[in-house]
């Protein structure tokens, strides 16, 4: 988790604080839209104490009970000055083998541009002083040295005998570390004076010229090219030099605003590794299992895939479920003679995606295959510019998106041949289309064959790839053109409808809630009395319980094993309950600067399902967190007499019940390097 929380803060600095600060220094582009109206100085300053203040916390629980209960349970991080001589031994020989062919120090010159430095990485800076100075006094010199991302960062270290009756450590060893205590190594005829870890973060809020439909991957590898010398905006650091500080901060133009320092590894999110450490099983929480969805179980031929969809609208939720029904909604696709065509919409993927081979396998077998691929997916265009090329190749229609709009709609269709006529059979989904993310991330994904469903579908399709006016849909709503207009309306007519006998209702589920109009048609609803529960992973911008103006709504977020990912919204109508699943947030750059999609969930076993799993949520009493109108989320504990209740275990009990266990997340990381052999 608190890897995790490193990297989100590396794309928060690079996406919105760049945005802030850009505007702060009157440079292109606009500061982020406050509800409160913060001018992009005031959004500076109060985000960086609120960040310093975060930071501090997820350092002083890493250092404070992360690494000393590890060490309590047998793995045991080493710092230079605990290394026995028995470590050196292996260290010296280790980095003279492994890690100084790959070291490049690289000099820092006053009259000379920095060398490229990049986002991410991690580098030693050295203060250097000449061995012998000779009469003339020679001026201190600045070199860095990247450390080497193609290495582990965990060494793990040679065991040291037992003592008695205790039983030996596991100890292991920071890369970075070793990198500091032997650089010198790469400066003959000098020595070190000082010396720091420091890593940046640079601006990459860029937009590409949309204009440029001719060479729109050109125009998008140029953003990723100017991104790799954009301004910087964060400096993180160790401890160890302030004048090497000082000199880097000025040299990268950062205030003392912009610099951060750490007592702790930097970049935690590379330690995750750290948790597939070998022989330490006892201090893991037991594997999750994924299981079957009970409809897709006992299918004897691909064939039959289409008439269980056929037969009626399936529901699949991840991770409980596995994501293999996807998988061979395409893979069959690929390979029945019936299928005519297929349309697909991939915001982000995995490398290796059985999805993308499927449709490369459609097309070289002659099937139609449109792909509308979203180059503009932050932090994932050079992935998707590299299978994007690879489908062109197989003979996929592919369609970058549309101008000035990111498509981050989930939807597929599949065209089948049946009895003379065409079939169309549809998959809408919360989340990516992306193998590894459903071991992690909660989302529902809606089969159906529906051909209400399958005509919007159609329109959907032709108003992104070709020429269309917007066209009314009967079903699916989308953004930016009647989403958020829908949603307002529904909001609107369930305060309507409200009395104080029949009390009107509304839950939602979410990752984030910032756009101010449906926050200000929620307000208007809780005072018309309506009972409002929201389930909102990360931002909140409304703010619950004030009185006369929230005190119907109520507020909480679930924090737990997987990722809660889901859009889910319910309206009860006066009894006549709508439902509806979504691949939008409520916040201004879902609703009005993307495409999204919004389904309605008609069957009604389905619908009963849903508001089921809805309502679970809000009964966690173990990983929820409720929202006060003081801003401060507070964890929910099990009253007196009350029976704790975690919602994700009832979730993954439910999914047991239904089926046997297919695999278990076993592989969320990957561990290259085995222990250290024992010291001869």
């Amino acid at each position: 988790y608190l890897s995790i929380v490193s990297s989100n803060f590396d794309e928060f600095f690079m996406v919105r604080v760049a945005a802030m600060k850009r505007a702060f220094l009157g440079r292109s582009g606009s500061s982020p839209e406050d509800p409160g109206f913060l001018s992009a100085k005031e959004q500076l300053t109060q985000g960086v104490a609120k960040i310093r203040s975060i930071i501090q916390r997820q350092y002083t629980c890493l250092e404070e009970e992360v690494f000393p209960a590890l060490a309590q349970g047998g793995l045991e991080l080493l710092k230079p000055p605990e290394y026995t001589p028995a470590h050196w031994e292996y260290l010296d020989a280790f980095f003279m083998q492994d890690i100084y062919p790959l070291l490049t120090p690289l000099r820092i010159e006053e009259a000379e541009d920095l060398p490229s430095i990049e986002s991410y990485s991690l580098y030693g800076a050295f203060l250097l002083a000449p061995d012998n100075p000779g009469e003339t006094a020679e001026a201190d010199r600045i070199s860095i040295i990247q450390i080497p991302p193609v290495l582990d960062r965990i060494i793990y270290l040679p065991p040291r005998e037992a003592q008695g009756a205790v039983p030996s450590k596991t100890s292991w060893a920071l890369l970075e570390d070793l990198v500091l205590c032997l650089g010198w190594t790469l400066y003959p005829g000098y020595r070190v004076k000082e010396q720091m870890l420091f890593k940046i973060n640079r601006d990459a809020d860029f937009s590409v010229d949309e204009k440029r439909d001719e060479d729109f991957i050109e125009a998008m590898e140029e953003v990723l090219e100017i991104r790799g010398k954009s301004m910087v905006v964060q400096m993180v650091y160790s401890p160890g030099s302030v004048g090497l500080r000082d000199a880097l901060a000025r040299r990268f133009y950062l205030q003392a605003q912009d610099i951060y320092e750490v007592r702790g590894p930097l970049n935690l999110h590379g330690l995750g590794e750290l948790i597939n450490a070998p022989g330490f099983d006892h201090l893991r929480e037991k594997s999750w299992g994924i299981y079957a969805h009970p409809s897709f179980t006992d299918m004897a031929a691909d064939a039959s895939l289409w008439d269980r969809i056929r037969e009626k609208d399936l529901l699949l939720h991840l991770p409980y479920q596995s994501f293999d029904p996807v998988v061979r909604f395409f893979q069959s696709a690929a390979s029945d003679p019936q299928v005519l065509a297929i349309k697909t919409a991939l915001y982000r993927t995995s490398g290796d995606s059985p999805i993308v081979k499927a449709l490369e396998e459609a097309a070289l077998k002659g099937k139609q295959v449109t792909a509308v691929v979203e180059l503009k997916a932050r932090f994932d265009e050079e992935r998707n510019i590299s299978w994007a090329n690879r489908l062109e190749k197989a003979g996929v229609m592919v369609i970058y998106g549309l101008s000035h709009l990111k498509v981050h709609a989930k939807i597929s269709v599949i065209i089948r041949r049946e009895n003379y006529r065409i079939k169309r059979y549809v998959h809408l989904s919360t989340g990516n289309y992306n193998d590894k993310t459903a071991r992690l991330y909660e989302d529902l994904g809606l089969f159906t064959a529906r051909e209400e469903i399958a005509y919007d579908a159609g329109l959907f399709f032709n108003m992104i790839t070709g020429y269309s006016v917007i066209q009314s849909m009967r079903n699916l709503v989308i953004a930016p053109t009647g989403l958020k207009y829908r949603l307002l309306d529904l909001i609107d007519r369930e305060t309507k409808r409200s009395s104080q006998k029949y009390p009107g209702r509304i839950i939602a589920k979410m990752n984030a809630l910032a756009d101010r109009d449906m926050i200000q048609a929620l307000y208007r609803a809780s005072a018309a009395g309506v009972k409002v529960l929201l389930n909102i992973r990360g931002v909140c911008m409304l703010v619950p319980g004030a009185p006369g103006l929230s005190e119907h709504i109520r507020v909480i977020s679930i924090i737990d094993r997987y990722l809660e990912h889901s859009r889910i919204f319910y309206f009860a109508n006066g009894g006549a309950e709508e439902l509806y699943l979504s691949s939008a947030d409520w916040m201004p750059r879902n609703l009005e600067r993307r495409v999204e999609l919004m389904v309605p969930v008609l069957q009604e076993d389905l619908r009963r399902q849903v508001l089921s799993l809805l309502e679970a949520y809000f009964r966690d009493n173990c990983q929820a967190r409720v929202l006060g109108s003081d801003g401060v989320w507070r964890r929910l504990e099990p009253r007196p007499g009350e029976k704790p209740f975690r919602v994700q275990r009832t979730l993954l009990e439910q999914a047991q019940a239904l089926s046997e266990p297919l695999w278990t997340n076993h592989q969320e990381f990957i561990v290259r390097r085995p222990p250290a052999p024992s010291a001869v």
